[in-house]
């Protein structure tokens, strides 16, 4: 199972628990970037730029073998087409959807998280510009304003027995 969506979604939370809940393992592919390149994701993106940061975390997602595994992923692993057809070898893609409004509650680090945006890009901009990447991989769409974890895992759950 993968799991897609903004950054502050809640994807490596909700994939620890979703991993314990289905007896799987968990990976977070911002943590396999970041071993590789023994670099912070905003330490890439200050050595070089952050079309650098999408091209290396296209390259490790297209090579990630990941079979009974819940997969966390950065909030821009979308833009590699490649690499989302590797992710969806292991299991529905799922899409944390939060507002715009939501995201913003939750993220206080916008410029400092390494975050895979163009220099001046809003965080309204780059929200527009991934909404319809998300949905074009979403095998399931769990809506999470106004819900706690327990809802949206829960949520998440109904999901993957429809598919079933």
């Amino acid at each position: 199972m993968v799991l897609i969506g903004m950054p502050g979604a809640g994807k490596s939370t909700l994939g620890v628990l979703l991993a314990k809940e289905l007896a799987l393992d968990f990976v977070d592919t911002d943590v396999l970037i970041q071993l590789r390149e023994s670099k912070t994701l905003q330490e890439i993106m200050d050595e070089s730029d952050y079309l650098n940061l999408r091209r290396i975390e296209g390259e490790v997602i297209a090579d990630a073998d990941l079979p009974n595994h819940v997969i966390a992923t950065g909030g821009s692993v979308v833009y590699s087409e490649e690499g989302m057809a590797n992710l969806q070898r292991f299991g529905p893609v799922v899409f944390l959807n939060c507002s715009a409004d939501e995201l913003r509650r939750r993220i206080h680090n916008y410029e400092s998280r390494g975050i895979a945006k163009a220099p001046g890009q809003s965080f309204e901009e780059l929200f527009a510009e991934r909404q319809a990447l998300y949905r074009k991989y979403a095998d399931i769409t769990v809506d999470c304003d106004g819900r706690d974890l327990q809802q949206v895992l829960d949520r998440v759950l109904v999901g993957l027995k429809a598919l079933n």
